[in-house]
């Protein structure tokens, strides 16, 4: 089975709070969340390099729960970015206007060379629901070229990348992956 240097992933979080303002305004008008559990359940360490950086978006509210998933996908929290989404948006305490972005990783991948390392504040407009920005993507893919990368929770098919997700003709089979690991732990 393949294996990846990157993975990029933006969870289906699951809020146990009550939407703001009207139902309408509810995540899973949208896609299918997943609890904490079962994204912390995938079998991802079967997907990676023994040198492999993660990329994991975490809303605000979320990051206690976007860090305990990293820790269960087997990587070492190492630093984020804010990216600035330009319009403020709906909250319980503030009104929200960024996500951040998680790095995390296992062995000893690199970071991008000096001269190529951006702000830690990442300002692009935000458009459709939970879409993310196009620049972190092509970010990426510019410091880590010809290493292999996926996609996780994919919404689109991206050149040079595989993808994984239930809105995109998908490169790997998790549950595939995950029988494997049962077998595994079996043995």
């Amino acid at each position: 089975m393949k294996k990846y240097q990157i993975i990029y992933a933006d969870p289906p979080w699951r809020y146990e709070h009550p939407p703001i303002g009207s139902k309408n305004r509810a995540i899973e008008n949208h896609y299918p969340t997943m609890t904490i559990k079962n994204i912390c359940a995938l079998p991802i360490q079967n997907l990676y390099e023994k040198n492999c950086a993660l990329f994991l978006w975490a809303t605000a509210p979320k990051l206690k729960e976007c860090l305990e998933v990293m820790g269960a996908w087997g990587f070492e929290y190492r630093t984020c970015m804010v990216w600035d989404k330009e319009i403020i948006g709906m909250g319980y305490w503030f009104r929200s206007q960024h996500e951040l972005l998680l790095v995390g990783k296992v062995g000893k991948l690199s970071p991008p060379e000096p001269s190529n390392r951006i702000s830690s504040v990442f300002k692009e407009r935000r458009t459709k629901h939970s879409r993310k920005p196009e620049g972190v993507r092509e970010y990426i893919t510019k410091n880590y070229v010809n290493i292999p990368k996926i996609e996780l929770f994919a919404r689109e098919k991206t050149e040079g990348w595989d993808v994984w997700g239930n809105e995109v003709e998908s490169d790997i089979d998790l549950k595939k992956l995950a029988n494997l690991t049962r077998g595994s732990n079996e043995n």
